[in-house]
């Protein structure tokens, strides 16, 4: 077989919860600093401590997610604020169980089911062409959401063709 190689990003929108998050921590920055320097010197320690929780937890609010598809397998790595790369997941479609879009009948019995651990790795917009891989990971049911364009559902068809449904 031939081993394709095909890179795919998608960038996760922001949600509610991000801007709150990523406000949140800004307000808080702001408050201790205003508070150390009118105050108590003492929420100066505060003050420090935020700046530390905004450097990190702040860039974990903008995420893209790659897909690396080589020859029947797909890499996802997260890249947080176009900076900081981390592999998440390794899926071989040889080992999935499937892989149909969400809305897809083939899904029926998968997203009906509350026991299936759900690893979304997708822009999160539930308009878009999501798709699910049903797989097998430390000995439990997993459904991994993804976001493949044409392309890659083409590739992903070939590696795979009695697993990796279109439609």
């Amino acid at each position: 077989m031939d081993d394709f190689y095909y890179e795919d990003l998608v960038k996760k929108e922001k949600t509610p919860k991000d801007t709150l998050i990523k406000g949140g921590l800004i307000f808080l920055t702001v408050l201790f600093g205003a508070a150390a320097l009118f105050i108590h010197p003492l929420a100066f320690i505060g003050f420090v401590g935020m700046i530390i929780a905004d450097y990190f937890i702040i860039p974990k609010t903008d995420q893209e997610f790659e897909y690396l598809f080589v020859g029947g397998d797909i890499d996802i790595d997260v890249i947080y604020s176009k900076q900081k790369r981390k592999r998440v997941m390794n899926v071989s479609l040889s080992e999935a169980d499937l892989c149909a879009p969400l809305k897809s009948s083939r899904m029926d019995y998968y997203n009906g089911n509350q026991k299936i651990k759900t690893l979304d790795f997708s822009s999160g917009n539930e308009s878009h062409n999501r798709f699910a891989i049903i797989t097998r990971k430390d000995g439990e049911t997993v459904r991994i959401l993804i976001e493949p364009d044409e392309k890659l559902q083409q590739y992903m068809r070939n590696a795979a063709p009695n697993k990796v449904f279109l439609v």
